[in-house]
C-alpha cells in the first residue's frame, strides 16, 4: 500500500495540472492529507462511493498519462544516474569540487 501511495503522490505531482479542480482536491485530500473516503465525502456533501469512484477514475487517468508521457519513469532514471554520477565522482575525482557542485546543481533541478 505504501508503494502505491508513493507512486500516486509522484504521478499526482507530475500530472496534477491535467486534472480537474475536483479531481485535484480529492486526490490531494486522500493521498497528501490522509483523509478517509468518509471524511472527503462529508467535506463535499457527497456519498463515500462517489468519492471512491472519482479517486479510482483519477488514479486510472494518472496511470494512462504516465503510460504515454513517461515523466515519472524518466525522473526515476535520471535520479539513479545522478546518484551513480555522484558516487563515481567521489571515487575518481575526489578533489574536483566544480564537477561535484555541477552534479549537485543538476540534482536540485529534479
Amino acid at each position: 500500500m505504501l508503494e502505491k501511495t508513493t507512486r500516486m503522490n509522484f504521478l499526482y505531482d507530475f500530472y496534477q495540472s491535467l486534472l480537474t479542480p475536483k479531481q485535484r482536491s480529492y486526490m490531494s485530500l486522500y493521498y497528501l492529507d490522509d483523509f478517509s473516503l468518509g471524511e472527503i465525502a462529508e467535506e463535499y456533501d457527497v456519498s463515500r462511493q462517489a468519492v471512491y469512484d472519482n479517486i479510482k477514475r483519477t488514479e486510472t487517468m494518472l496511470e494512462e498519462y504516465e503510460d504515454k508521457l513517461l515523466l515519472f519513469q524518466k525522473f526515476q532514471e535520471r535520479s539513479k544516474l545522478i546518484v551513480s554520477m555522484k558516487e563515481m565522482l567521489k571515487e575518481d575525482y575526489p578533489n574536483s569540487k566544480a564537477i561535484i557542485d555541477a552534479v549537485a546543481e543538476l540534482e536540485k533541478l529534479e
